[in-house]
This record gives structure tokens, C-alpha cells and sequence, in this order.
């Protein structure tokens, strides 16, 4: 029978940790956390695919990224802590889902810094390539290692300004695109209606692909509840993150695919090969347009490794405070937990040599297994909320100053999508071994979890 009361654990969670951030910091950190280097880039294959539908495919995954963020907003809002998604499992479900969640979201964010610091390091070579990507990788890995070992507010004030370039770059973007769309930009011809007279070039198969792609470019979002954990105010600085999630959605993601598609043939080989951004700035005459975006990608990763090893550190830290995992992980010194973010760093680390080793095997196996952890981490999160509203309701309705829409029969929608998706991955080749791979990985973990639990239930 698994454990419903682990008040303990939850409550004194992050009490060691300092609350450095300040609501600025919290509110860049929502705002830049939509906006990460799979949008700039990874978009461009989902385009290929599905066309303009893709509008429809950001529109869908959207509407589902927003009504997962309203149910994590109400619980941590009542439950602030830096574990998160993790400790709502544990009090909802029991320590097993607790430490599944929490240990395969670990094993993505690092896995995730890896990666993050590899496409850094390629665009810093192509500027400089006699200079070799590992060096510029482990240059990458000591600043932002050095970053989030020192105080928590070194980490704010770097994603505040991060999250204000892409902002800026993201909304300078969009102002282009719809004053050309207009008709209105200087030297630049409105394609009007031209590139959108076919929906669905590809058919559904073309909408379902690129309803994947888009799926995982909203990753990022969960950190704004991590972080909120350390904030000044956690409870309204986590009630306003959730609270704009629907508008930063709607405009960053839908409205840049809306211009984009609109600008751009969705068949241009540019769209691919240079990205969808670079190939809309061409199509405007934009001087400069490929280095400019490179520029903007190579902040976008920064950001996301650096937000990716805080988010790692504290959920490691999280899981140790709760009794799932090495002591010597949950040290913490300044405030800060620097053994948890020395092994998130590690990991990350460790994730770069294999790419460079066994990019054949191991490193491929290695990325399979994570690819659709965020997934898994969502069905947690919904039944958590499921689980977790009856008794708030009962027993603090005080603390439900964030609630979920129409529930539960929305939080039933949402699971509902998350199982369509699921669905959708083992009918594509691609996804199909991704999926299998990271079933066999959280059904491993969640073994372990239940051992465990059994373990401390006997003692």
C-alpha cells in the first residue's frame, strides 16, 4: 500500500537552501524557459513534415503543455519545493513514483546539458574552427558548473539575462514577420496567402510528425516551479509563472510558426538546412540573418545548460532530502547544494565523452532512453493533481490560491492527450525505440522505487 502522508519530507524541503531569487528572476526564467534552442532549430523538421498544419500541431501540444503547467501551478503553489513534480508524486501516489519521476528527469536534464553543450560548442567552432569542440564544451561545463556552485542568485541574474536576449530576439522577430506579412516593411514584397494554400501537403501522417516535434520543444517549462522553491515569495511567484503560461504559448511558439510558415514555402530546402528563422530573415532581406540566429541558438543553449544543471542539482538534492538517494548528495554548503550540482555537471560531462566514444551505441541508447521521459513525468503530474485536489479541498482549501480548470474532467482531457500521444509514438519508426527505450528505463526505476519502499516500510 503506498505511503499518502510524507508531509515531512515535502515541507522541510529546501528549508537548507537559500532564497536568493528574486521576482524578477522568477518571472525572466518563466518567460525564457518557453523559449529554447529545439524552437530556433528543431522546428525545421517538424515544418518539412507537416507544412502549415504545423500551426495546428504548436496549437494541440499548446493547449496540452498548458493544462499540465495549471496542475503543476496548483500544486506547488500549495506545496512549494524544489523537487517539484517529484514531491507531489510522493505525497500523491507514494515514494516509488516519487523517485521515478525525480530520478528519470535527473538522468534527462543532465543527459540534456550534454547535449545542450556539444551544439554550443559547434557554433563557437564554426566561428573559430581551428579551435577544437571539446575544449569549448568543458569550457561551457566549468562557467556554468562555476555559476550554480556559487550562490543561487549568480544563476538568476544569468537566465534574467539569458531569457531578456532571447525575449528581445524572439519579439523583434515576430514584429519583422507581421509588418512584412503586412505589406509594410521597406524592400520587402507581403506574400499574402501564397504559401498557405495547401494545409496538409503531407497528410495526416505529415500532421501527426510534426504534432511530435512539437510536443518535446516544450521542454523547459518545469524549471520556473524548481526555482520557485528558492524565490522570495515561492507561492506568488509560481501563481503568476502559471498564470502567463497561456499568452507566452500562444505568442512565442504558435504566432513565430504562424509568421514563419506564412513568410516561407514550407518545402524550401533553407527550412532544414539553415533553420526556419534564418530562412524567414532571408526571405526578408535581412543582412546577416544565418550569424545573427547562430547567435541567438548559441544563447538559447547557454540557457538551457545552464538552467538544465540548477534544475538537475536541486531535483538530486530534492530526492536525498526525501530519503531517495546518497546522503553525500544532498550537501549543502551556502546555501547552495554543490555536490549535487558537481554530479549533475559530471553526468553532463560524462554524456559528452560517450557522444565523442560511442556515438554508435551507447551514446544513441543513452538519448532513446530519455526521449520520452517528459511524458512519463507529465502522466505523474496529472495523476498527482488527480490524486492531490481531493485533499486540499478537504482538508487546506486555503492553499489553493492556483487551481486547475474545470476539474477534474480537464485534468481527464489531458491524460487522455498524453495516452494519444503515446499512441501516435509506437505508430512512427522513429519514436517507436524511443519510446520502448525509456518504458524499459522508468520501469526499471520504478522497480527500484517500490523495493525501496518496501525496504523502509518493513524497517
Amino acid at each position: 500500500m503506498p505511503l499518502t502522508t510524507v508531509e515531512t519530507p515535502a515541507d522541510s524541503d529546501g528549508v537548507s537552501l537559500s532564497h536568493g531569487l528574486k521576482q524578477r528572476h522568477l518571472s525572466m526564467i518563466a518567460l525564457g524557459g518557453v523559449i529554447g534552442a529545439g524552437l530556433f532549430v528543431g522546428s525545421g523538421a517538424g515544418i518539412t513534415a507537416a507544412g502549415p498544419s504545423i500551426v495546428i500541431a504548436y496549437t494541440l501540444s499548446g493547449l496540452l503543455v498548458m493544462l499540465v503547467m495549471r496542475m503543476l501551478g496548483e500544486m506547488s503553489a500549495a506545496y512549494p519545493s524544489s523537487g517539484s513534480f517529484s514531491s507531489h508524486a510522493e505525497r500523491a501516489i507514494g515514494p516509488w513514483a516519487g523517485f521515478t519521476a525525480g530520478w528519470a528527469f535527473w538522468v534527462l536534464l543532465c543527459t540534456a546539458v550534454g547535449l545542450e553543450g556539444i551544439g554550443a560548442a559547434q557554433i563557437v567552432h564554426g566561428w573559430l574552427p581551428g579551435t577544437p569542440e571539446w575544449a569549448w564544451v568543458a569550457l561551457f561545463m566549468v562557467v556554468f558548473c562555476g555559476t550554480n556552485l556559487a550562490a543561487v542568485k549568480n544563476f538568476g541574474e544569468f537566465e534574467f539575462w539569458f531569457a531578456a536576449l532571447k525575449v528581445g530576439a524572439i519579439t523583434l522577430f515576430l514584429v519583422l514577420g507581421v509588418l512584412a506579412l503586412a505589406g509594410v516593411l521597406p524592400g520587402t514584397d507581403s506574400p499574402g496567402g501564397s504559401n498557405l494554400t495547401e494545409l496538409l501537403p503531407n497528410g495526416g501522417e505529415g500532421l501527426v510528425i510534426g504534432l511530435l516535434a512539437s510536443v518535446f520543444a516544450y521542454g523547459g517549462l518545469e524549471t520556473v516551479t524548481i526555482a520557485a522553491a528558492e524565490s522570495q515569495d515561492p507561492v506568488r511567484g509560481v501563481a503568476r509563472a502559471v498564470r502567463t503560461a497561456m499568452w507566452r504559448i500562444a505568442v512565442f511558439y504558435v504566432g513565430s510558426m504562424a509568421v514563419i510558415v506564412a513568410l516561407v514555402p514550407w518545402d524550401s530546402p533553407q527550412v532544414v538546412e539553415d533553420g526556419p528563422y534564418v530562412a524567414a530573415l532571408d526571405r526578408l532581406g535581412i543582412p546577416g540573418a544565418g550569424q545573427l540566429m547562430n547567435v541567438v541558438v548559441l544563447v538559447a543553449l547557454l540557457s538551457a545548460m545552464n538552467a538544465n544543471v540548477y534544475g538537475a542539482s536541486r531535483i538530486g538534492y530534492s530526492l536525498v532530502e526525501r530519503g531517495q538517494g546518497p546522503k553525500w548528495l544532498g550537501r549543502v554548503s551556502g546555501g547552495v547544494p554543490r555536490v549535487a550540482v558537481l554530479a549533475s555537471s559530471v553526468f553532463g560531462f560524462l554524456c559528452v565523452l560517450l557522444s565523442y566514444w560511442r556515438p554508435d551505441d551507447v551514446f544513441a541508447w543513452l538519448l532513446n532512453m530519455i526521449g520520452a521521459v517528459i511524458l512519463v513525468v507529465w502522466i505523474f503530474i496529472a495523476v498527482s493533481q488527480l490524486r492531490l485536489r481531493r485533499r486540499l479541498e478537504r482538508e487546506t482549501p486555503e492553499k489553493l490560491t492556483v487551481r486547475m480548470w474545470a476539474f477534474p474532467w480537464l485534468t481527464w482531457v489531458a491524460l487522455a492527450g498524453m495516452a494519444a500521444v503515446f499512441v501516435l509514438m509506437a505508430r512512427e519508426p522513429d519514436t517507436r525505440v524511443q519510446l520502448y527505450s525509456t518504458g524499459a528505463m522508468t520501469l526499471a526505476l520504478a522497480a527500484v522505487g517500490y523495493a525501496w519502499q518496501r525496504a523502509r516500510e518493513r524497517r
